[in-house]
C-alpha cells in the first residue's frame, strides 16, 4: 500500500495561553496535504470548542478549507515559540505560546510537593498492580490534593447515575476498575502543585494515550492490547513528569512486558505505534507516511484518529480546568 498526497498526515500542535495552560490548537501538516484529506467533521467539531488556528502564511487552498470548518488565521506577532522554559514575560501582542517548553526538567520538589510526588508514584504502582480498593484509599487519604482532585474528576464525568460520587469505593463501583485506572493515571498530570508544565503534559499524554488505543484498534489488536496501548501512551511521559529516567519510574510498576518494551525500546507493535506518534509530534510527516504504509493505514484513517484524540483531550483538559477553578 502507498500513501498518496491526497492522504498525507496532519497533526495539530497544542498551544499554551499566556498562563501556560493548553487552550488552542495550531494546524500542522505536510505541505502536500490536499483539502480532501482533511477530516472535515472532526475539524469542525474541534473548532466548535474554540481556539483552533492556522498560520496566516498557510497556502490559500488549505486556509480556505480550514476557514470553512471554523478555524482562524493566526498572525506571527500573536505567537511566541519556547522550547526550554515558559517565557517569564510576553509582549502584549502575544496570545499563544508554541513549542516543547513543557518537556524540560521539572523544578526540584521540596517539602509537601516532594511527598505528594512520592505518593503519586506509589498510587501508580498500586493501580497498575490492580491492588485492593482499601490499599488505594489508604494512599489517597494521605494526600488531600490527590484525593480531592480524584473525587472532583470522577464527579465531573457524568456517569448517568444521578448520584454524586462521595467516596473512593463508590467511584470504583460505579466506574469499574479499568475506567478508574485510566483516570487515576491521567490524574497524575493534574496534581503537580508549582509545576507549570503539568497542564500541557496532561494534554500531550491524553492525545498520545487515546491515539495509541485507536491505532491499536485500527491495526487489528484485541481489546486487551488496545488497553495496553492506551497505558503505553499514558506512561510514555512519566519520566518527563517526575524528572527521572523512564526506566526508573517504570521499575516498581507491574505492567505487561509488551508495554515495557514499547516504552523503553520502541519494540513490538505498540512500540511502532508510539514511534509513529512521536514522529507526528515532531512534524516528521515523510516518516509518518512511510510508517503508515507499513501498518497498512491510510493517511485519512490516521487524520481521523488524530482529530478524535484531540477532541477527547479537550474533554480531559476541561475536566482538569474545572477542578482547578473549584
Amino acid at each position: 500500500m502507498t500513501v498518496s498526497p491526497a492522504t498525507t498526515p496532519l497533526y495539530p500542535q497544542l498551544l499554551a495561553d499566556r498562563n501556560g495552560r493548553p487552550a488552542g490548537l495550531l494546524f500542522e501538516a505536510d505541505p502536500a496535504l490536499a483539502p480532501s484529506a482533511l477530516p472535515q467533521e472532526a475539524l469542525a467539531e474541534l473548532a466548535r470548542h474554540g481556539g483552533c488556528y492556522y498560520r496566516a502564511n498557510l497556502s490559500e487552498v488549505l486556509a480556505e478549507a480550514l476557514k470553512a470548518q471554523g478555524w482562524q488565521p493566526l498572525e506571527g506577532e500573536q505567537l511566541q515559540r519556547a522550547d526550554t522554559a515558559f517565557p517569564p514575560a510576553l509582549a502584549p501582542s502575544v496570545h499563544w505560546v508554541e513549542g516543547d517548553w513543557f518537556l524540560a526538567p521539572p523544578p526540584q520538589p521540596v517539602g509537601q510537593q516532594a511527598m505528594s510526588r512520592a505518593l503519586a508514584l506509589q498510587l501508580v504502582q498500586l493501580v497498575s498492580a490492580d491492588a485492593d480498593t482499601h490499599e488505594i484509599e489508604s494512599v489517597l487519604r494521605r494526600d488531600p490534593t490527590l484525593s480531592y482532585q480524584l473525587l472532583r474528576l470522577v464527579n465531573s464525568l457524568g456517569v448517568g447515575s444521578g448520584r454524586r460520587v462521595t467516596s473512593f469505593s463508590q467511584a470504583i463501583l460505579i466506574l469499574g476498575r479499568a475506567q478508574l485506572r485510566r483516570w487515576l493515571n491521567l490524574m497524575l498530570f493534574c496534581t503537580r502543585d508549582g509545576d507549570l508544565r503539568s497542564p500541557m503534559l496532561l494534554g500531550r499524554v491524553a492525545v498520545r494515550a487515546r491515539a495509541m488505543e485507536s491505532l491499536a484498534l485500527a491495526t487489528g489488536m484485541d481489546k486487551a492490547h488496545q488497553e495496553q496501548a492506551f497505558m503505553a501512551g499514558m506512561f510514555s511521559l512519566l519520566g518527563v513528569l517526575f524528572g527521572l529516567p523512564l526506566a526508573d519510574v517504570l521499575q516498581p510498576l507491574t505492567i505487561a512486558e509488551a508495554v515495557q518494551h514499547a516504552l523503553l525500546r520502541h519494540e513490538g507493535e505498540m512500540g511502532e505505534l508510539l514511534r509513529l506518534l512521536e514522529q507526528a509530534e515532531r512534524r516528521e510527516f515523510a516518516a509518518v507516511a512511510a510508517q503508515l504504509a507499513r501498518l497498512a493505514l491510510s493517511g485519512a484513517e490516521f487524520n481521523q484518529i488524530v482529530a478524535d484524540a484531540h477532541l477527547w483531550m479537550q474533554s480531559v483538559a476541561a475536566s482538569a480546568a474545572d477542578m482547578g477553578h473549584a
